[in-house]
């Protein structure tokens, strides 16, 4: 049953309306949303088309693509080779940005910074997350020439912004009292931050690696085609927009699957082992 929203109006009278302000919101939200999707529907050139035939020979690439997958202008031996170049892209960015995003978050968080430098940290790094990867990537494209430089450096710099976010959202959690005990025994910032901050959320910074090192997998994968960063993303566009083998795309296309497949396991098994209480 939805709740009722009271609203005394000036002269006295009781305004009933049933649901609150954000069930309101959310259904015109949907509302609007759905009106502009039939809208650009009907802006499309349906010039030419010929709906039976498209359903046809989607169903036949698909078909072809995930039911008959086959490596034609690559070995195996290759594919694997491109699929460790585009985990290390991943890691390496997951890597150095966990780094950079500790020391800033630290700076970040209100009970550990003063309230104007975590000001500055957060707009900086709200800045920086509100514009895509793909754009990172493109400007770092422009600025450093087409290759894996300019990949990395565009997801190191998104993944910065988002792990200081989760950083230090994880230190501003720390039970207060242990602050103030620290700081009552003479303890400066930075045992603080060593005996108190990290003891506490170290299993949380971990899980948020985990979890970025899973998403930068998956943007080095759309990276390597459109930064020419390399790696399997590049043999899956090359397949799919020069060669157009249908069957070498099922192929990559199940190899990306797989290895992203695994790195969910792994990453909930040592989740499980080694930190329980992130998985509780």
């Amino acid at each position: 049953m939805e709740a009722t929203y009271i609203k005394r109006k000036k002269d006295g009278r009781i305004n009933i309306k049933w649901g609150n302000k954000g069930d309101r919101v959310l259904r015109w939200t949907l509302v609007v949303l759905t009106i502009l999707t039939v809208v650009s529907f009907l802006f499309f050139n349906y010039a030419g088309l010929e709906l039976g035939s498209a359903i046809r020979e989607t169903a036949y690439n698909l078909n072809v693509m995930f039911l008959e997958p086959a490596l034609s202008h690559l070995d195996l031996g290759e594919a694997m080779y491109q699929v460790v170049v585009t985990l290390s892209l991943a890691f390496l960015a997951t890597v150095i940005g966990a780094i950079i995003a500790f020391f800033l978050s630290l700076m970040a968080a209100t009970n550990l910074a003063p309230v104007g430098v975590t000001r500055i940290v957060r707009v900086f790094v709200a800045i920086i997350r509100a514009v895509p990867t793909v754009l990172w990537v493109l400007i770092f494209a422009i600025a450093a020439g087409l290759g894996s430089e300019a990949a990395v450096l565009g997801m190191l710099f998104h993944s910065i912004a988002y792990l200081v976010k989760a950083f230090s959202e994880a230190f501003e959690e720390v039970d207060k009292g242990i602050l103030e005990a620290l700081r009552s025994i003479g303890a400066d910032w930075w045992h603080i931050v060593k005996s108190g901050v990290l003891p506490s959320t170290f299993t949380y910074l971990l899980s948020w690696i985990f979890l970025r090192f899973e998403i930068n997998f998956g943007v080095a994968v759309a990276m390597g085609a459109a930064a020419g960063a390399g790696g399997i993303g590049f043999d899956l566009f090359m397949a799919s927009g020069f060669y157009f083998d249908m069957r070498e795309v099922g192929f990559i296309t199940y190899a990306i699957l797989i290895v992203a497949f695994l790195l969910e396991v792994i990453s909930t098994r040592l989740k499980k082992r080694y930190f329980p209480a992130t998985t509780e």
